[in-house]
């Protein structure tokens, strides 16, 4: 035997530098240092008997740590092959285990030496609508199945490894409210690029089978404003309509020729016949040659005789007599013609018209005095049945029939109002939408008498009402595809605008409007809303009244068509942060697309503000960003949930 100081040892520093885990390896090699350590005959010939057990103990490791990492790969690839079935559109187990199949014989590939037991796959779906898997792999021992003798092969050639998942189908509904900006700085390969985006999130998002859960989009491109089509009434109120003109006229009298008018302080003037007038009342001198400056002035009468008079002016606080003495000698000719008002100004008469004082009207269709038509007006009211207009008809033709009347304030077919200049102007209602003001602005109560949204009245150059009409939720993806793929770029960008319909487009506040496709309640355990905000610009047009403010910021169009009043709302990045913030506490997520726009300004702030997180944010530069940025989205929205 040899002596204990000849026994060889383990140094402590090798000891303390050895890993301190238990594996087979380990355990069989510690135990081989103390057999061989021991110099008794015992323990060699145990020693001599066990070897073989050892060796498989310990290098048999080998196999059980690969077949651990193929277990790993084999529950990835399966996994993936499960979600690809439940993926697809497929309810029958025999179509799934086909899907899974092929997409799991994919997944394999990178493990060569791997054998898939395709008789021991399955992907079935069941009746919670969860699609499980189940497979097998046999993996080629390298170790363990050597032979030893006298004990034989202790395992077989290959190992067998097995893998289970389970993958919750969509549980819930979707709904998502696709907003996109067709304004002109859309125009090019943006636009292009937005289609070809768009109509891959379609794909993505709206599946082929709506049942037992259905996916639905909506689109709502926006520019100036929404619009909302055959839904505008249902929206925005019906527009006040016509009164119709019984008859209109400015004198009340034939007109009397002039012959003389005196230069003095007051002027007299002299008629070729009994004149008629009265003191006080109203005249229309016209076509006087010589003293031109008495043309085309209402004047009132102080009767002197029955062919002589002195006129008399307003000069803004009361009615005081025409020194005439600075004036042209009178070289002939010229009438007077007693007035209704005493302005001398067309008096209208329509029964109802329902205006008042300092309203705005716009007449259309009057014959005869057709110089009256299709202009605005400033009226004065003299009765329920008849009103002035401010401006005399005494070049005009005489009223012979028709006319309609339309009043012109927020909520009538036609809105009068005064633009920046001073100028009187004029704008048709449309079927687009603009902000709804008051305590509602920003939620989503339906619309009614009291929470209508707001009307809009564009621009006659060159912002007109985008012809693109929002498309409620749908399920049919030629549908949807169709309205992005014949999009058209126009107007300036009222984003927040845009939001708002986001919203209502996945509100059942708003299923009033489209009954045939109305959204599923507030419920997030059955139904996902989202809303899908897509921007290139700043928001520059914010509203007042129906009209584009005078505060609208550059590239809201002209002033010729803006209104004398500041935004009621105020500042458009606001409002739109303000129903971003409403919308996700009522449960909606939002997504938010930043199409070539640069970080740290105000719409990127915006955008980044108004998302559901971080995350939900994207500034896509180009147009393979755009689609990445929208896929991303799909794929966030329609995700399968690995439930086991």
């Amino acid at each position: 035997m040899l002596s204990p100081e000849s026994r060889t040892f383990v140094p402590d520093e090798m000891a303390t530098m050895a890993p301190r885990i238990d594996s087979p390896i380990l355990y069989g090699l510690k135990f081989l240092r103390r057999l061989w350590a021991d110099a008794r005959g015992n323990a060699a010939m145990l020693f001599g008997l066990s070897l073989p057990v050892l060796i498989l103990i310990s290098v048999g490791g080998v196999d059980i740590h690969r077949a651990s990492t193929v277990r790993v790969n084999l529950q990835d690839a399966l996994d993936a092959a499960a979600l690809a079935a439940a993926r697809s559109s497929y309810t029958e187990d025999a179509d799934l285990q086909r899907v899974g199949l092929a997409a799991l014989r994919a997944n394999m590939q990178a493990y060569p030496d791997v054998i898939l037991r395709e008789a021991d796959t399955s992907f079935v779906l069941n009746d919670e609508n969860v699609v499980v898997a189940s497979s097998k792999v046999d993996v080629k021992a390298l170790v363990a199945n050597i032979f030893l003798p006298p004990y034989g092969q202790f395992m077989d050639d290959y190992l067998p490894v097995g893998a289970h998942s389970e993958v919750d189908r969509s549980s819930k509904n979707i709904e998502v409210g696709l907003v996109l900006d067709i304004t002109g700085s859309m125009a090019g390969r943006r636009i292009i690029d937005l289609k070809a985006a768009a109509t891959q999130l379609v794909d993505i998002v709206v599946q082929d089978v709506q049942t037992p859960y259905y996916t639905r989009m909506a689109i709502v491109p926006y520019s100036m404003g929404v619009n909302v089509g055959s839904w505008a009434n249902a929206a925005r109120g019906t527009p006040i309509g016509a009164r119709n003109i019984a008859h209109m006229a400015w004198a009340a009298s034939t007109a009397r020729n002039i012959s003389a008018i005196t230069r003095a302080n007051p002027g007299v003037v002299t008629t070729s016949t009994a004149h008629g007038f009265v003191t006080n009342d109203y005249v229309w001198i016209r076509n006087v040659s010589g003293m031109g400056q008495v043309n085309n002035r209402a004047y009132r009468v102080q009767r002197i005789s029955s062919t002589r008079f002195s006129l008399r002016s307003w000069d803004g606080s009361s009615w005081v007599a025409v020194n005439t003495s600075s004036y042209g000698n009178y070289l002939g000719s010229g009438e007077a013609r007693k007035c209704l008002l005493s302005d001398c100004a067309v008096q209208v008469t329509a029964p109802g018209h329902g205006l008042e004082t300092g309203d705005g009207v716009y007449i259309t269709g009057a014959n005869g005095m057709t110089q009256v038509n299709n202009r605005p007006y400033i009226v004065a009211k003299q009765t329920n049945n008849t009103y002035s207009i401010g401006v005399n008809g005494a070049e005009w033709g005489a009223h012979t029939s028709g006319g309609s009347s339309w009043c012109g304030q927020d909520g009538c077919q036609w809105r009068v109002f005064y633009n920046p200049s001073g100028t009187l102007r004029a704008l048709e209602t449309s079927t687009c939408v603009s902000e709804r003001a008051g305590s509602q602005a920003y939620t989503d109560a339906g619309p009614s008498a009291s929470t209508w949204v707001g009307r809009n009245y564009p621009s006659t150059s060159g912002n007109p009402c985008p012809s693109a009409v929002i498309l409620p939720l749908s399920s049919s993806k030629p549908t949807l595809k169709s309205l992005i793929s014949g999009l058209s770029v126009t107007g300036s960008t009222a984003g927040h605008i845009g939001m708002a319909w986001g919203w209502y487009s996945v509100s059942p506040n708003f299923n009033s409007l489209w009954p045939s496709s109305p959204a599923g309640a507030y419920a997030p355990e059955d139904t996902l809303k989202a809303v899908i905000i897509m921007t290139d610009g700043e928001f520059n047009t914010p509203y007042n009244t129906g009209v584009i403010a005078q505060n609208a910021g550059v590239g809201s169009g002209g002033t010729v068509d803006k209104i004398n009043q500041n935004s009621t709302n105020g500042d458009p990045f606001a409002q739109g942060e303000a129903l971003c913030d409403a919308m996700k506490a009522a449960g909606v997520i939002v997504y938010t697309v930043g199409f070539q726009i640069a970080a740290g300004g105000d719409a990127a702030d915006l955008l980044a503000d108004c998302a559901s997180s971080p995350e939900h944010a994207y500034l896509p530069s180009s147009g393979s960003d755009l689609s990445q940025a929208f896929a991303a989205i799909g794929r966030d929205i329609s995700r399968l949930r690995i439930s086991k």
